[in-house]
């Protein structure tokens, strides 16, 4: 004859179930001696606040699961005598119930320990959402063992409990433990610490299970980035078609996957940053940093703070330790842009970070190696630095072991449309506009431009006049005056109002001929003019109708 506890309601009052060869009926847990006896033996209180305390803890900290659930096993087995802890979850992909942790279980008897639900007593426990009770598990025929770890049950006096793991009113998995068989033991004490000790782990699975989701979507997400960020400043996504700058892509393509330390050389806005860009991406440390310093932009006494870190208590303000851009970039690739602004002093730390390749803290004394590719880049002429002594020789000739000169816009004049309708789609695309071209006069402007601030200012312009574009094409005067004065006058005197309306004629004529195949009559009626003033005006700005004729 068995016997098995199970709990009769909701204050988890346990009954007992007598298990004969053909009936089945309930009866109290015990005996009212056996009560006297259970609530005059040592009260638990204390041992349950403590323990609950240590475990409250553990939880608090977690941040691994399987981790923090094996500390609050080893505590039940300090402070309770209770063994072979065990969580099992349902897993949401099969919906079985798999252990997550298990005291002292070996992984093998783990990968065994898998139930259906209402399989067994855990899954019972699962699936009705109420704990049960096993006074002996070598009398229940429910206890299944299917993890062998305790081995042959049948003559082991060890009691079982099963609590269900809920979190509001979804049945998540199970907490069970053993405990050696005792008649004064008190099963309803038992089943309610376990029962708080459930819920308690409950709030901690879903907390961790949310982080872990947290951070694994932003794994995802960096990952993503990273293959964007791989794709776009692949060497094939720079506009250019241009000889020039094909020689810079196979220089690039050459120093790409080595560790030689780049000079990028060049005009303010020719590309330096973006060749910085494709050089990392393009090499076997595109999974690690890519780190930027622009050296004109942070005064000499923060500049080296910057670079190198320092350490806590190292200058006024240091309250803490403060990592540098060198091991920010540990791995990857570390940017220094405007490296011909460096002062000496900074001149010389560099050189022997290059050389060593290690560095210390501001304040440090132990030195930190480094393994950073260095990629440098200036608009001035070095070498007339090194000649007035404003840049170090030796500096220089460690930064110039792979020079890269990236030539400006206006020798390169290929590039200029190839650029414009490239820019025209991304601000398009931006700002939700519908441009398909840019006019033929437009496009006369910006070739015939002399570009000072090379590929960035077109950038600008092009930006501009998406902005203040109301139709479906750029023209000329929605570019700025400064090119509308190109061909007229020169760059050093602003446009004329004679000028300005010439060039608007101008454009409305030629767009007019476009539109209606060259055929003058037409064009006036698509101006609203007449045939005369539009003829007066085609031969004024010196017209060829003919030349916007096409086929059809």
């Amino acid at each position: 004859m068995g016997r098995s506890v199970l709990p009769a309601g909701p204050c988890c009052a346990a009954v007992l179930v007598i298990r004969c060869d053909h009936d089945h009926y309930f009866g109290p847990v015990a005996t009212k001696e056996e009560k006297r006896m259970t609530t005059d033996s040592t009260p638990h209180e204390f041992t349950d606040v403590t323990s609950l305390y240590e475990i409250t803890k553990v939880l608090a900290s977690a941040t691994d699961l399987r981790e923090c659930l094996e500390q609050i096993m080893e505590v039940l087995a300090a402070t309770h005598g209770m063994h072979n802890g065990t969580v099992t979850i349902i897993n949401p992909t099969t919906s079985q119930l798999e252990i997550e942790v298990a005291q002292g279980m070996t992984a093998e008897a783990r990968k065994r320990g898998k139930y259906e639900m209402g399989e067994g007593i855990t899954g019972r426990v699962v699936a009705s959402g109420t704990p049960i009770v096993v006074p002996s598990i070598s009398d229940e025929p429910l206890f299944l063992n299917r993890t062998r770890a305790r081995g042959d049950i049948s003559q082991k006096q060890i009691s079982f409990f099963c609590v269900p793991i809920t979190h509001g009113r979804q049945v998540i998995g199970a907490l069970s433990v053993d405990r050696e068989y005792d008649l004064v033991v008190n099963f309803e004490n038992d089943l309610q610490f376990l029962t708080i000790l459930s819920s308690l782990i409950a709030q901690a699975v879903v907390r961790i299970q949310a982080v872990n989701e947290e951070r694994r979507l932003l794994l995802r997400e960096n990952t993503s980035l990273k293959r964007q960020l791989s794709g776009k400043y692949k060497i094939s996504n720079i506009v250019s078609n241009s000889s020039r700058m094909l020689e810079v892509f196979d220089m690039i393509h050459r120093v790409a996957d080595s560790n030689a330390t780049v000079l990028l050389r060049g005009e303010s806005g020719t590309g330096k940053t973006l060749v910085a860009k494709a050089l990392h991406y393009n090499s076997n440390r595109s999974e690690k940093p890519f780190v930027v310093v622009n050296c004109s932009a942070l005064p000499e006494t923060l500049l080296e703070s910057e670079l190198f870190g320092h350490e806590k208590g190292a200058f006024t303000g240091a309250d803490s330790v403060k990592k540098g851009r060198f091991e920010m970039a540990e791995g990857g690739t570390l940017f220094l842009d405007e490296i011909g602004e460096l002062s000496q002093a900074v001149q010389i730390k560099l050189l022997n970070v290059i050389q060593d390749r290690e560095f210390q803290r501001l304040g440090g004394v132990a030195p930190i190696k480094c393994n950073v590719r260095l990629v440098t880049a200036t608009h001035v002429d070095l070498e007339k630095a090194v000649e007035a002594g404003t840049f170090r020789d030796d500096f220089y000739y460690r930064l110039n072991v792979f020079p890269v000169y990236l030539p400006p816009l206006r020798k390169r004049r290929t590039d200029i449309l190839l650029l414009a309708e490239h820019f025209l789609a991304e601000f398009c695309r931006e700002n939700n506009k519908k441009i398909s071209r840019i006019s033929t006069p437009a496009i006369d402007l910006l070739i015939q431009y002399h570009w000072p601030g090379n590929v960035r200012e077109l950038q600008n312009c092009i930006e501009r006049a998406v902005l203040i574009c109301d139709g479906d094409t750029i023209k000329s005067f929605h570019l700025p005056p400064t090119l509308q004065a190109a061909d007229n006058v020169s760059a050093k005197n602003p446009l004329s109002f004679a000028a300005a309306v010439e060039n608007f004629e101008r454009e409305l004529i030629v767009e007019a001929l476009k539109h209606t195949n060259g055929n003058q009559t037409m064009a006036a009626k698509y101006l609203d003019s007449s045939l005369r003033i539009i003829n007066y005006k085609i031969h004024k700005y010196g017209i060829e109708p003919r030349h916007y004729k096409t086929e059809r």
